[in-house]
């Protein structure tokens, strides 16, 4: 590891890391901006109170994109400007020499005037752009700091570590809402006609979560907390905010009981921004969302939309204490701000809503996303090391939020609970207004549970991966064997070297036994009965268990003894463990049909991904074999289906609903006629004008119905879902049409599919919508990768690889292959093109394709004879 400055003294090479050097540290700023809607220009001055380290003739900020006008520094009452700058455009800074030395410790004020662009790109100071009711095209002004792009907005030190107090000011039209993280200290009218917002002084913070707002807003308010929360959106829709701002009031005040930590600032704004490219980001004070996230129409959106909702805005609650008053000190320990929000918007959301039960839907989502990443070799460890400013958009990913959260939930469920929030009580208060290492939480967690939690955790965060136990039998013996678990089946021997910390979970007749674990390569426990056993209760352990095949077979007819969560796990088991040739997939089908008398919602999703990974990788086999999977997708969910119905009533539970929309959607997928009928009958009320013809739950459905069995392959279908996702009374109901329009196969729609994603009809942030749905068919994956090579250039232009979104789309658009001739030419495509940005995104693509062209190659035959034994094909057509 190099240690100490490069030779331009613009960054200090740390830990291997690209950080600012250390010789002065901000300690407040104050920062004055006058965006201008006329020019998507902005003036600006920024004067940083600075404290001096090392006595200094250099001072050196970050900066992207911004235009320096005038600098001077201030200290003993005498100002100086620079002799010399130097702008180095790789590690984004500009370093300022001055002919006289500034002594340590010293007390210095550096000022800057500057101009800068309300760019289009979502990062930084943007502009972001909607229709108004008469369908004049708007703007308003916000941010996006996060990971580093409060340099693109204005110089400052960008880095989690650097935090600094802000007092805001923000110059605009007088008629126009002006926020910032703070309240409002006062507000002045100009002589020009606008009028000057100053905010009160905010407290110690990263500049990451620095924001502000300039738009023409309107605000829904709630004073249930203590402090007044307001929804703000573009007028119009701010009535949809009343959901959202009820939820926060709840929250917070859960959240001070639960933390013993009061939130510390005097107002909590949400705001929905309608060019937005993550989901919501929690800046203190002022956390901003995508329009679909943060407004709630119960009249036109499903349960799935309420449920995303209250889990976002409890998540960027948790962010307010978890990550604002207590941050990574640098964005390899991300993980901690972001696997413990979204742990904590799960056990407050089961506090909030028992109904949803989402303890068992954790299991097929968060836990479900975390190993399905992270079972590829182009995974990375929890704690990834990051050096470079272009490495860190891509640790936003499942890793970060989903495996962190279970590994979360996992020492929660160790510990117990109490004793793991009382951990977390006492890492908040000892580490307020500060930076911490993930050997920090640890330390808490052990200081409160009195076990050695970092010995256990460490290897969970530092270490790729997670094993696969494998069970072997003898008598009431078990023998247990852990090794490194890769969804493409091809482990070498260097890469099994970790041994992970096992929390083994054993569920037996009289209850689950927590406290067994194992730390060595394999171990031997005793049963008290074997007739019935099964480890990872309630799959809180990360881990995969391959049982004896009879076994497997037992544990799928011992429904009533295993919970809810046994039962989706162990099917997610199962199909892991079949795509990596540990088990045959007719093994797999077996169990699927065994469990076809299934009651609980929860087991059926999980049933329902296990069919579609299946079709996903069989997805260029015989159109034979694919109709025989659809046959049996429908012979599966078609009787439940038919036994529910699909009418919503009041009276139907939350989770009968989802139950209701899973299985009328999977049947009619599989090409039950009778849900076929039904769909099209209600589709062709729909299109007649009936705009609530279609219950919000099954909506999604419908039109993926109608579009796969219309005529021609749902030709003029899309003509009316388009048409839906331009006129759709909010913006749920346009997300909904825009996501299914590519389930089209016909081949004039999938052109037409495309064309949207680049004719100004999408919103950038919503590229990867319509593309999604192309990947559900085989025409729809061999369009969509043409039109990315033909497009590639305009894909880099709007999707800028300094930001996250182009690694999801070259995800999208080149994931959908199962076959190792399209990763040559996928990566034949690539390889004398700059990957930076997406190289992480594009390796995981190519791997998931190595994992289906594998299993594929494996059990072909044995599906197809699985097939035809149980009548889903005939001999012949094969």
């Amino acid at each position: 590891m190099c240690h100490g400055k490069d030779v331009s003294g613009s960054v200090d090479i740390t830990q291997g890391r690209e950080v600012l050097p250390g010789n002065v540290k901000p300690t407040n700023y104050a920062v004055e901006l006058e965006p201008s809607f006329e020019t998507f220009k902005y003036d600006g001055t920024i004067a940083i109170d600075l404290e001096v380290v090392e006595e200094s003739t250099t001072i050196a900020v970050n900066i992207i994109d911004i235009d320096i006008k005038e600098v001077s520094v201030e200290y003993d009452g005498s100002s100086y400007s620079p002799t010399n700058s130097n702008h180095d455009e790789e590690t984004q800074t500009i370093t300022w020499t001055f002919a006289k030395t500034i002594p340590a410790g010293a007390q210095a004020n550096l000022t800057i005037k500057f101009q800068g662009s309300l760019n289009d790109n979502m990062a930084g100071f943007y502009r972001s752009s909607y229709k108004d009711k008469e369908g004049n095209t708007k703007y308003m002004a916000t941010t996006q700091m996060e990971p580093t792009d409060a340099r693109r907005a204005l110089p400052c030190f960008d880095q989690p570590d650097l935090k600094a107090t802000w007092d805001v000011t923000l110059i605009c039209d007088k008629d126009l809402t002006a926020l910032s993280n703070m309240d409002v200290k006062e507000e002045k009218e100009l002589d020009n006609g606008k009028k000057s917002v100053s905010f009160n002084r905010s407290p110690k913070m990263s500049t990451y979560l620095l924001a502000f707002i300039v738009g023409d807003l309107r605000f829904v308010e709630n004073n249930d907390f203590r402090v007044p929360i307001r929804v703000y959106a573009t007028p119009g829709s701010e009535h949809l905010g009343n959901f959202s701002a009820e939820l926060a009031a709840k929250t917070l005040e859960f959240y001070d009981k639960t933390f013993d930590y009061p939130y510390p600032l005097p107002k909590m704004d949400m705001v929905a921004i309608p060019d937005f490219s993550a989901g919501a980001m929690e800046n203190w004070g002022l956390v901003t969302y995508r329009v679909v996230d943060l407004l709630y129409d119960e009249k036109t959106a499903s349960l799935d939309r309420k449920q995303r909702i209250a889990e976002v805005v409890q998540h960027e609650l948790a962010h307010q204490w978890f990550g604002n008053l207590v941050t990574m000190d640098f964005w390899e320990g991300l993980w901690l701000n972001e696997g413990f929000a979204t742990w904590m918007s799960w056990y407050s959301g089961d506090k909030f809503y028992p109904q949803w039960k989402v303890w068992e839907s954790y299991i097929t989502d968060s836990y479900a996303g975390a190993l399905g990443l992270d079972g590829l070799r182009s995974s990375h460890p929890i704690e990834v090391p990051v050096k470079k400013v272009s490495e860190i958009n891509q640790i936003f990913d499942s890793i970060s939020y989903l495996k962190g959260s279970s590994i979360l939930r996992m020492i929660s469920v160790y510990l117990g609970e109490d004793v793991f929030l009382e951990g977390i009580r006492r890492y908040l208060k000892k580490h307020a207004y500060g930076n911490t290492q993930t050997s920090d939480l640890w330390a808490a967690l052990s200081d409160a549970s009195e076990k050695d939690v970092e010995g256990d955790m460490a290897t969970w965060t530092k270490k790729i991966g997670y094993p696969v136990i494998t069970v072997e039998e003898h008598g009431s013996k078990l023998h247990l064997t852990q090794n490194r678990y890769l969804r493409t089946a091809d482990v070498k021997p260097e890469e099994d070297e970790t041994l992970w910390p096992i929390f083994l979970g054993l569920r037996t007749k009289n209850g689950v036994d927590e406290n067994l674990t194992f730390k060595t390569r394999d171990t031997t426990i005793d049963l008290e009965d074997s007739e019935f056993y099964k480890l990872n209760a309630n799959h809180t352990g990360v881990y995969r268990t391959l049982y004896p095949p009879e076994r497997l077979a037992k544990l799928g007819q011992a429904a009533d003894l295993l919970s809810v969560e046994d039962r989706a796990g162990l099917l997610g088991d199962a199909g892991a463990l079949a795509t990596s040739g540990y088990q045959k997939t007719s093994s797999l089908l077996d169990l699927l049909i065994g469990l076809k008398n299934e009651k609980e919602y929860i087991v059926w999703s999980e049933i329902a991904s296990r069919i579609g990974s299946i079709k996903a990788a069989w997805l260029f086999e015989p159109k034979e074999v694919f109709k025989g999977f659809k046959k049996f997708q429908k012979d599966l969910f078609a009787p439940i289906a038919h036994k529910i119905g699909w009418d919503f009533k009041p009276e139907d539970s939350d989770i009968l609903q989802q139950l209701k929309a899973l299985t009328f959607g999977q049947a009619g997928y599989g090409g039950d006629e009778q849900v076929v009928a039904a769909a099209k009958e209600m589709f062709k009320k729909f299109a007649d004008g009936d705009a609530d013809a279609i219950n919000p739950n099954i909506r999604s459905p419908v039109y993926h119905i109608v579009l796969q069995y219309g005529d021609n392959n749902g030709e003029k279908e899309w003509d009316i879902i388009h048409n839906a996702y331009l006129n759709g009374r909010t913006s749920d109901e346009r997300n909904v049409a825009l996501r299914t329009l590519g389930r089209s196969e016909n081949a004039e729609n999938i052109q037409k599919t495309l064309n949207l994603c680049l004719n100004g009809e999408v919103k950038e942030q919503d590229i990867y919508q319509p593309i999604s749905g192309l990947r559900a068919h085989a025409a729809g994956t061999e369009a969509l990768w043409a039109w990315t090579q033909k497009n590639w250039e305009i894909l880099v232009q709007k999707l800028p690889p300094g930001l996250s979104m182009l690694g999801g789309v070259v995800g999208t658009c080149t994931g959908g292959f199962t076959s190792d001739e399209a990763i040559v030419d996928i990566e034949k495509f690539f390889e004398d093109k700059s990957q930076k940005g997406f190289d992480r995104s594009l390796a995981q693509s190519l791997d998931g394709i190595r994992a289906k062209a594998a299993w594929v190659k494996r059990d072909a035959d044995d599906v197809k004879a699985w097939l035809k034994v149980n009548g889903y094909t005939s001999a012949e057509k094969l």
